[in-house]
This record gives C-alpha cells, structure tokens and sequence, in this order.
C-alpha cells in the first residue's frame, strides 16, 4: 500500500460501502493498525447514518465491517476487546458500551499497562461505577494475550476474591453471551478449581494463569505473577474502620509487600484499585513514595468533577449511572470525611492534621456592625504547580472573619486582575505581598489596577524569609483561636473559597502535602495582622 493512498484513506470522511470495503481489503492485506482505528470509525459512523435514511442493506453491511475491524482489534487494543466481548449481548445488557463515553479515560489508562508503558497503575472511584468489571475484563484480556504467564488477583477476604474468580470464569466459559474465544481462539480452557480459585488456560501450570486469593489467605509459595502477568489488588482496605488503625494498616501493608509484591518477576506488572480510605494506606504509601515517578500512574476519577460539580458517572442508559442529583444528595447525607474518601477519591486523613475541621471556626454572616478594618495578604504563584492565594479578612475586635479570598493554580500574571477586583470589591484598607522579586513586580500590577479603579487600598510587598512549615506550625494557634471561616453551606466546593477550606483542612504536620499554599498563606495572614494591632486603622465614611 502506497503512503499516498494511506493518507488519503486516513482523511477519509465518508459513509461510501465502497471505501469501507476497500480500507477493510488492506487491513486484511497489510494488518494496518493505524488503517483498521480509522476503518472502525467510519464504519461506526457509516452504519448509524444509512440506518437513519432508510439503507438498511448498506447499514447491515457497514455495521458488519465494524465488527470485523473491532474483532481484528480486539487482541491489541482492550477499548475494542470490550466491546467486541459483548458482541452478542443487547445493549441493554451490555457493560461496556453504554458506559465506555466516561470509562473510556480508565480504559487508555488500563491499555498502558498492558502494553507496558507504565509499571504500576493505581485507580481510585466512587462505589458501583463499574471500575471492578471493567478491571476483570482488563484481567481476561491479558489472560487471552498470556495464556502461559501467571497472575495474581487479592483484595481484602475471601468472599471479594471468590467473586472475581467467577466473574473471569463465566466470561471464558460462557461463549453465549460473551466472544472471548472469537477473540482468542488458539487459547483453550485446560483446568479450573473452585476451592483453589484458579483458572489455567492452554496447560495445568504449578502457578496457574490465574489466582484469586484474599490478602489473608495462603500465599507464599502458593502464587506467582510471571514476566508478562499481572498482580492486581482490588479493595485492600476493608472500610474506614480499619483504615482509621494505624497497627492494621501496617501490617496489611507489610503483607503486601512480603506476600503479593515479592511474587512479582521482573517484567510484571501492578495494578491496584481501591477507595482511598487514609493517606496512611497501601495505595497512598506507594504514591507518597512513587508519586513523582513516570512509570507509577494514580488515576482519580470522583463522583463530581471539581471544576464544573456534575457527575462523571452518568451513563448512556437509565439506572445504570449516577446523575448529578444523586451524588449532591450523597455529599448533603453522609459525613465530610466519608465523601471525601469514598466518592472523591480524597483519602481521609486524621493522626497528623493540622487543621481537623472541629478546630475550625466558623460563622454564617458577618457581625451587622462596621469592621474595624479589612486586611488582606497575597502569596503569589512563581508557577502553574502553586496557588496564588490571597484571603481578605474583617476585623471585628480580636476575630478575623476570612470573608473571600482568591485560591487559584493559573499563573500569577493572568491574577492580576482577579486579585485587583477582589480587594476593591471588599474596599480592603490594607494588603501585603509575599513572595520574590517577581512577586514584588506583581504587586506593583496589581496596585496600578487597584488605582485606576479608584480602590482605596495601601499595597506593599515584603520578600519572604524563614522555614516555611515552621512558620505555618507556629502560627496555627493563632489561626485557629482568632481566624474564622465560612459555614460551609455558604460557598460552593468548587468555588475558590471551596479550595481554599479543602487545603486548609488536608494538610498534614508530619507527611507529604502537595500543596501548602493555603496553610502558609493563612500564617503570612496570621503575623501581618499581628503588626497591625497596634495601629488604629479607620475607616472614613464613603471611603
């Protein structure tokens, strides 16, 4: 096949039979991986447009070129395996299709790590979403890919594991309802054991294809994960409970390691699917020690999408997703700890907090009496890694109401004006800048904006010095005695103030933070207006 008539197949937009046939020609002539993806396609599309206009002939025959393209995927690309896998099911019936427009980002994830790409894969969703289904047919499709490799399922006891052994067997033995030998049909069914939950394709192995079995049960000497297998643990932490005891996480995490990770042969590959119940917990031990490393990949997928607080789970059938509705109930009804980690993907954090919410003041509007000033301080990003921050806070004697503020991860220059508008909006009297020379360069923008719409405001920047978690530890108390924050009913989670409270909150003393912004600027907060009392600041009428 000529480059020329690739790129224009490539190009190609179009429900012609003819060209559908003709790209499907050169698949079966050359094995085109890249051909067959854009053959699927336009078949896909093809075969809903003719439907639409009547042409059901030509539909039927552009609907069977899709299949082919799809079962001519299936061994490589595992978004094609599932669909392919419940060929024969009706859609209403189906797993993957209808959810595949918000599993698709699990899926790629998933193909990574079967093409090795990545090491370790960490996933991380709310209850009933499908992540567990999804992760077994993943687990079937490699089995098919390895036939003579071992591999290891375990998650927190026995009847979890039981579950998941039945779940591969049906899908390799029930040939009615699923395609799984079309899409291997060189892989045979040679053993299976109930009470052993193993499963060995082409040959009995002493370490078979495939071994379910719970975290407690037996397992040294008794599994293996071979070079091309996978380990795959699923729900290590049984609930809140356990993930609340340090003793028991310890030593579930030194069983992991001395009984599921020591099994691993060079080549192997980890995934690990679970709530992230504690940051504490086996999951978040290997992200805190591999997080920034390119071959261990965390993916977060939370009920609400943090930008826009809609559902990331509402499928493409009634009843099987979860609207937007259902999980703003689930956050009003349930404790904030419990949201945060089951639906979120936020592990809970307790032992080690700064700042737990009991701590936290709060009120639901402000005094009805003037302030006696209003303050404000701005830590500003030197990068899109770090929030630019700026609380503004009500003076009312002793008490700070922190009142607004701009909690934000885009890059300092593009604040400018936000920064501008929130201390002219509160009339703010005084505002102090932290941060390096360029931050010195911000404040004099944002004071030049401030005048020119007639703010009131004083602005002055001060370089910043000293440890910074010293100083956010020596000034919590202050914080926490004189500072207060919104009732929550009062801000949207998604909102600035929103991110604000859920930094303030997560951030541990002795651990890994991945931000700080909020607790260090709340402490620049803390000694600014410190200096401050000394001095009589009045506000003058109409001013």
């Amino acid at each position: 096949m000529s480059n020329n008539l690739k790129q224009q197949l490539l190009s190609a937009d179009t429900d012609d039979p003819r060209t559908l046939e003709l790209m499907q020609q050169l698949v079966q002539a050359t094995g085109d991986r890249e051909l067959n993806t854009q053959l699927i396609t336009l078949a896909d599309n093809a075969a809903r447009i003719l439907a639409e206009q009547g042409e059901v002939e030509k539909a039927a025959n552009a609907l069977n070129i899709y299949w082919k393209g799809l079962h001519y995927a299936a061994p490589y690309d595992f978004d094609s395996y599932c669909l392919y896998l419940e060929r024969y099911r009706p859609y209403e019936k189906k797993f993957y299709a209808p959810r595949r427009r918000r599993l698709k980002k699990m899926a790629d994830a998933l193909q990574r790590l079967g093409d090795r790409e990545i090491y370790f894969l960490g996933i991380s969703c709310p209850p009933r979403v499908g992540k567990s289904t999804l992760c077994i047919f993943f687990m079937t499709w490699m089995m098919g890919r390895y036939p003579d490799d071992a591999s290891v399922m375990s998650g927190h006891s026995d009847p979890l594991t039981n579950g998941f052994y039945g779940e591969v067997l049906n899908i390799i033995k029930d040939d009615v309802t699923y395609a799984w030998h079309e899409i291997f049909p060189g892989v045979r069914l040679a053993d299976t054991s109930a009470k052993y939950t193993t499963v060995d394709l082409n040959t009995s192995k002493r370490f078979p294809t495939l071994t379910c079995r719970s975290i407690e049960g037996t397992l040294t000497g008794a599994v293996e994960v071979g070079q091309h297998g996978i380990l795959y643990c699923d729900d290590m932490i049984r609930s809140l409970e356990e993930a609340l005891n340090l003793g028991r996480l310890q030593r579930k995490y030194d069983a992991y390691l001395n009984t599921l990770r020591d099994r691993m042969l060079d080549g192997a590959v980890e995934l690990m699917v679970g709530t992230r119940w504690s940051v504490f917990d086996i999951l978040g031990k290997i992200q805190d020690e591999y997080g920034d490393d390119p071959d261990y990949e965390f993916l977060v997928m939370p009920a609400l999408d943090p930008e826009t607080d809609e559902s990331n789970f509402d499928y493409d059938l009634p009843g099987l997703g979860f609207s937007t509705e259902y999980y703003h109930k689930m956050r009003r009804d349930i404790d904030s700890a419990t949201w945060a980690a089951k639906y979120m993907g936020q592990p809970y954090i307790r032992d080690g907090l700064l700042y737990p919410e009991e701590d936290i003041r709060r009120y639901y509007d402000l005094p009805a009496e003037e302030p006696d000033a209003i303050l404000s301080i701005c830590d500003t990003a030197d990068s899109g890694k770090n929030y630019t921050f700026m609380p503004v806070a009500y003076v009312y004697g002793d008490d700070y109401y922190i009142e607004d503020c701009v909690c934000n991860l885009s890059l300092p220059e593009l604040f400018k004006p936000a920064c501008a508008r929130m201390l002219v909006k509160h009339r703010v009297n005084r505002c102090r800048f932290e941060s390096n020379k360029a931050g010195a360069e911000y404040a004099k923008g944002v004071r030049d904006l401030v005048h020119s719409m007639h703010g009131p405001t004083s602005i002055t920047w001060k370089y910043t010095t000293g440890n910074k978690e010293t100083k956010i530890i020596v000034n919590s108390d202050f914080v926490k005695e004189h500072f207060l924050f919104k009732d929550s009913s009062r801000y949207a989670s998604n909102s600035d103030y929103g991110v604000m409270m859920k930094l303030l909150t997560r951030y541990v003393v002795s651990g890994k933070n991945e931000y700080d912004d909020v607790p260090d600027g709340l402490a620049m907060l803390a000694i600014y207006v410190q200096t401050q009392r000394g001095n009589t600041i009045k506000i003058l009428p109409g001013i």
